[in-house]
């Protein structure tokens, strides 16, 4: 063997069957759109592929691709929020002492969460919030449900219901109201 070949080498024509699921759940749970994941998915193989030549095979093929896509996802935030484009983003990781300073936003760790508590947690919480909907009185939960959940126009709604437009926006900020009561008592003080 050339002492110069890693033993970890990468399989191009595998990625697709081997890590798309993988790298697609993991970036869908960062930026919570399916269209842009699958995007960023792309993007990383495509990255990968331009950049096979740099892969030392210190990592698994996966763990190296993943980092492609951590990067690729911050990328994809610092476009869209172009006053953290224009500048690194530091986050604060101590306050005072000697320790004092910040992180570059790259490389902050990662929290140590588990993805399954963290899947287990939404599921509770949309448990919850759907709950709380329900306890609203039947008018309030139907405009609602149309308005933010359903995203029907609030013409549409109004003719559907035969409310005026103010009338509506009164029943959505006082179910708003009621949501948030129910959720501050129901979920927040557990």
């Amino acid at each position: 063997m050339n002492p110069n070949e890693s033993t970890n080498s990468l399989s191009p024509d595998k990625w697709v069957d081997s890590y798309a699921d993988y790298l697609f759940n993991y970036a869908v749970a960062r930026v919570n759109n399916e269209a842009i994941a699958k995007d960023l998915v792309q993007e990383t193989f495509f990255a990968g592929l331009k950049s096979a030549k740099n892969f030392e095979g210190k990592s698994t093929e996966r763990t190296w691709l993943v980092s492609i896509l951590k990067r690729k996802v911050i990328d994809h935030y610092r476009k869209i929020n172009s006053k953290k484009g224009q500048a690194e983003v530091k986050m604060n990781f101590y306050d005072e002492g000697e320790n004092e300073g910040n992180w570059i936003e790259e490389r902050v760790p990662q929290t140590w969460k588990n993805e399954a508590e963290e899947n287990i947690e939404n599921e509770e919480l949309k448990k919850q919030i759907e709950k709380c909907i329900d306890s609203l009185p039947e008018k309030y939960a139907m405009v609602f449900r149309m308005k933010t959940i359903q995203e029907f126009e609030t013409e549409e709604i109004c003719k559907e219901l035969d409310i005026t437009p103010s009338n509506l926006w009164v029943i959505i900020h006082r179910a708003r109201t009621q949501l948030r009561n129910c959720m501050e008592k129901n979920w927040f003080k557990n």
